[in-house]
């Protein structure tokens, strides 16, 4: 009897411990709940954490994370506005404010995720495909952009690669696809936080048309500084022709001033030389006149000479022999 007594008890007890454990549930501080009974939920979800109670056996417990969670979407192809594709690769912060409207639609982080690739994918397209390319890529229309030193050519830019003005820029493109999605999935008991483009890579089909056009600015770059360099080139051997013109011209001047000083103080020596006598004069005149028969007279050649002339003087005086025969006076018919 006794022993019966004991099985009893102890069987009520373990009836008791487990109704006492199936009643009782915990929620974290990052955690909320929501109680369904039969798979409907009852009651108001919990929020704050925490020991609860529920009925035993008959309600269950689904906890429901309440922190910021992550989305992070695959990279997708779209098109611009201008016709050009781009990769676009999107990430967003969200977390979940109305958790009743959340299981009720979604249950699950799994299908939130999938609903948001849906949502963010298909806004994400639409805002991309209402602005041009330059509007993506631009962080805000206020930013300056960096110029490359090469295309500043002594403080002056060089017109090469000038970009298009923009009117709104990456950060209000972002924001546009955060006010729509946003209104989309609230329905859902989402709170979308944040989202940002991640990185924006052009397509395959896109990038040769980029890199041609970077190789044609770099061309132009080049060019601009070949010309430049050309004409700087042609400058300095223009100056160098000059200046030596200059000095060569300056240094024939000197030359010739110097040689007609020479010339005349040479002339002024042989003239105090040779008219000291007549003999003298008359040495001198012979002496030139034998220096300019050696520059005027070569093998086989022919001279017409007047009789009268100073030239002929001395060759109508000499003999077959050699020796010369003295000039006829005055007078004489020779």
């Amino acid at each position: 009897m006794r022993g019966l007594r004991l099985v009893a008890i102890l069987a009520v007890l373990g009836i008791a411990t487990l109704v006492l454990w199936s009643s009782i549930y915990t929620v974290s501080e990052v955690e909320q709940a929501i109680i369904t009974q039969f798979g409907k939920p009852v009651g108001a979800p919990v929020t704050t954490a925490g020991l609860k109670l529920k009925v035993p056996f008959v309600q269950d417990v689904n906890l429901i994370d309440k922190r910021v969670l992550e989305w992070d979407g695959n990279p997708s192809d779209m098109p611009t506005k201008d016709k050009l594709y781009i990769s676009v690769d999107l990430f967003a912060r969200w977390r979940i404010v109305d958790p009743l409207q959340y299981f009720l639609r979604l249950q699950d982080e799994r299908s939130a995720q999938s609903r948001l690739d849906d949502v963010l994918g298909s806004e994400t397209r639409n805002a991309i495909a209402k602005h041009e390319l330059i509007e993506v890529i631009r962080t805000a229309k206020d930013r300056v952009p960096l110029r490359d030193t090469l295309v500043t050519n002594a403080g002056r830019e060089l017109d090469v690669g000038s970009l298009v003005p923009i009117q709104k820029g990456r950060k209000l493109v972002e924001q546009e696809i955060f006010a729509e999605a946003t209104e989309k999935v609230r329905v859902f008991g989402i709170e979308l936080l944040d989202i940002r483009f991640k990185r924006i890579n052009y397509n395959e089909s896109v990038r040769p048309k980029i890199y041609d056009r970077m190789i044609s600015e770099r061309r132009q770059i080049a060019e601009r500084f070949l010309s430049e360099g050309n004409g700087e080139a042609a400058r300095i051997r223009g100056n160098r022709v000059h200046d030596l013109n200059k000095i060569q011209s300056e240094a024939y001047r000197q030359v010739e001033e110097i040689r007609g000083v020479a010339d005349a103080k040479a002339t002024e020596i042989y003239a105090r030389a040779y008219n000291q006598s007549a003999e003298a004069v008359a040495f001198y005149e012979f002496t030139r006149t034998m220096q300019s028969y050696k520059s005027i007279i070569a093998e086989n050649t022919t001279l017409v000479l007047s009789t009268d002339s100073d030239l002929f003087k001395f060759l109508k005086g000499m003999t077959p022999n050699g020796s010369i025969v003295p000039a006829a006076r005055s007078g004489d018919n020779r």
